[in-house]
C-alpha cells in the first residue's frame, strides 16, 4: 500500500496543495484530477524524489508502512509514465525492453523476459524496429511494459494518455489498468481528464488551488 499523509506544496508566495492525504492498495489506481498549475505533477516529483528546489513540500509518504520521503531517489524503485513514451530512439524495441531489466537478472532470463513482453504486446515481428516505426499506441504499450520490467514497487502516471486519439486512448487505458493489476502494485494517475480518471476504475480525488 502507498500512503500519503498531510502533503502540502507551496511556492515562495502561495500555497498550491494543502494537507492532501490518501491510501492506494496494491493493484489499485488512484486518480487525482485538477486544473493545470495546481501542483499535480509536483506531487509525483515529491513521490519520486525529484521535486524542484523552488518548491517547498511537507508531509510524508509510506510504502507498506515504511517512510519513503527521505529515501534517496535510487532506493525508491518507482516507475514513471509520462505524456510522451520516452523510448530510446536509437534502440530497437527489444533493446528498449532489455535495458529496463535489473542488471542482476541473468542473461538468459533477461532475453526470456523481453521476449515474453513482446508476445504480450503482440509485437514479436517488431523486435528490431525503432520506436519511430511504431504507432502511438504501440509506443505507449512498450513504454508501460519497459517500466514494469524494471520491477517498480509503485507506479506514477502523469497524463500518459493525453497524446492519443480517443479510440486508441480507450484501448491503451484498458491495457495499462490490466497490467497494473497483474503487477499488483499501487499506482497514482494525475490528470485533468474525467474520462481518464473514470477508466481507471478506482477512487478519484479532485484538487484545486488551495488559495
Amino acid at each position: 500500500m502507498l500512503s500519503v499523509k498531510a502533503f502540502s506544496l507551496s511556492t515562495s508566495d502561495k500555497v498550491l496543495i494543502k494537507e492532501l492525504s490518501f491510501d492506494i492498495e496494491n493493484g489499485q489506481v488512484l486518480s487525482i484530477m485538477g486544473p493545470s498549475g495546481v501542483g499535480k505533477s509536483s506531487l509525483l516529483h515529491f513521490l519520486s524524489g525529484t521535486l524542484s528546489s523552488t518548491l517547498t513540500a511537507t508531509g510524508d509518504f509510506f510504502l507498506n508502512n515504511e517512510s519513503f520521503h527521505n529515501k534517496p531517489i535510487a532506493n525508491r524503485k518507482v516507475g514513471l509514465l509520462q505524456q510522451m513514451p520516452l523510448l530510446f530512439p536509437h534502440m530497437s524495441i527489444i533493446e528498449n525492453l532489455l535495458f529496463a531489466i535489473p542488471p542482476d537478472v541473468k542473461k538468459q532470463e533477461r532475453q526470456a523476459l523481453a521476449q515474453q513482453a513482446l508476445e504480450k504486446l503482440e509485437m514479436r515481428d517488431k523486435a528490431n524496429s525503432l520506436p519511430n516505426e511504431l504507432s502511438g499506441g504501440q509506443q505507449a504499450r512498450v513504454a508501460l511494459l519497459r517500466t514494469l520490467l524494471a520491477k517498480p514497487d509503485f507506479l506514477l502516471l502523469d497524463e500518459p494518455f493525453s497524446k492519443l486519439d480517443p479510440a486508441l486512448r480507450r484501448e491503451v487505458r484498458s491495457f495499462v489498468l490490466e497490467e497494473i493489476r497483474k503487477a499488483n502494485i499501487p499506482a497514482l494517475l494525475v490528470t485533468h481528464d474525467a474520462e481518464d480518471a473514470k477508466a481507471m476504475e478506482g477512487p478519484c480525488k479532485n484538487i484545486k488551488k488551495a488559495v
